[in-house]
């Protein structure tokens, strides 16, 4: 059985990020930006400017998100953090009709992108890097994290349409659906205060 880790992603880890990004699909010319963008400013910017952005948010800190690696090497990519800092997500009509958290929440965190490396694909990676998210949104203080998953109903979809996480994989970390932003697609939500209080009192 392969090894699988996680690890945040931090400065030194910059080439390993960048090697989940580019193992097929839209990993490479995003560059992970399309959350911290309105669209009108993501429409101007090329691929090299958005590597320039996404290293300096790196460089910058706290890590944006985790980089997972298969016996060593890196295989795949979360995007995790406060709402506050996705700045795509408030102006996204449908969430921002089906969230019921104030958009300057800080304690409010969010899961927006998924990214493996075309070899991992169907392994179970995107469950072990949202696992790995939500222990690391808890220990940073995060009260809540939200998703955005993609609703399958069990049909086969393209990858690349699938950057949001799939409904069963949210549901499978304990998350729990709260609205039905389009047909497909889903508002889902973890209530880290609630399981908190209830590690406190057993």
């Amino acid at each position: 059985m392969p090894t699988i880790t996680t690890e945040p992603a931090t400065p030194e880890r910059w080439d390993d990020v960048q090697r989940a990004l580019t193992g097929g699909g839209d990993g490479a010319s995003c560059q992970c930006i399309w959350p911290m963008l309105p669209s009108k400013d993501w429409t101007r910017t090329t691929t090299p400017q958005r590597t320039e952005m996404f290293r300096a948010e790196i460089d910058q800190g706290p890590p944006p998100g985790l980089v997972a690696y298969v016996d060593g090497e890196a295989a795949g990519w979360i995007r995790i953090g406060p709402r506050t800092h996705q700045a795509r997500l408030p102006r996204t009509r449908m969430i921002a009709a089906a969230s019921t958290e104030p958009f300057d929440d800080a304690s409010v965190w969010a899961v927006s992108c998924f990214v493996v490396r075309r070899e991992h694909r169907g392994t179970g990676l995107n469950a072990v890097l949202l696992r790995a998210a939500v222990e690391y949104a808890a220990q940073s203080g995060a009260r809540l994290i939200e998703g955005y998953p993609v609703d399958t109903r069990g049909e086969k979809q393209r990858a690349n349409d699938l950057y949001h996480g799939t409904l069963g994989t949210f549901l499978g970390a304990g998350f729990t659906e709260n609205a039905v932003m389009k047909p497909g697609r889903v508002l889902v939500s973890l209530d880290l205060a609630g399981d908190r209080a209830a590690s406190v009192k057993a």
